[in-house]
């Protein structure tokens, strides 16, 4: 029996944030949907009409063996921008805020140190606002979603927005990259 652990977190596109999670030692799967809103079972085009209050998120499971869930936030923080309220670059929306959703009082702590050790650093000018918020309902997002970087890396934004924050994931957490995505 495993003992995995999961990990909710929501940085924009979730196609970036499930690429790069992806790559991650210790990561067995990566799957993006819908948490934080108050419509049940949404759609992609209910979210991203940004009334359900929903956010785009990969739920991450993963080996706390081999990576522990500070290091997933870690990777998290450095992988997007958790200084812009409700966008992305382009992706602008409640949908593309910057969240963490915790799965038990041990992650909201974690959650928030790294937050408050990342937000006393350099690496961000701005102050970070992303929001620690506890998991209340993971909803999947519909099949097409799935491992989307992977399966479609000439489409534009893969190409444009994914593949940069991908490369950058790669050169920074090299020693924490799976060894099949080398």
């Amino acid at each position: 029996m495993s003992n995995y652990k999961k990990a909710t977190l929501g940085g924009g596109c979730f196609w970036c944030v499930e690429a790069i999670m992806l790559r991650l030692k210790g990561v067995i799967s990566a799957e993006s949907g819908y948490a934080g809103g108050r419509t049940e079972n949404p759609s992609y085009q209910d979210v991203c009409s940004g009334v359900t209050g929903h956010a785009e998120v990969v739920q991450v499971t993963f080996d706390p063996e081999v990576i522990s869930y500070g290091d997933i936030v870690e990777v998290f923080f450095h992988t997007h921008d958790p200084t812009t309220m409700n966008r992305q670059g382009a992706d602008v929306g409640t949908q593309y805020r910057s969240v963490i959703f915790y799965h038990d009082q041990e992650q909201k702590e974690i959650a928030e140190a790294k937050k408050e050790e990342v937000d006393g650093s350099d690496l961000w000018s701005d102050p970070i606002v992303t929001e620690i918020s506890p998991l209340d309902k993971f909803y999947p997002a519909e099949n097409y979603h799935r491992n989307y970087f992977d399966t479609n890396p000439y489409q534009p934004y893969c190409m444009a927005v994914v593949s940069p924050k991908v490369q950058k994931f790669m050169k920074t957490f090299r020693e924490k990259v799976k060894v099949e995505a080398l």
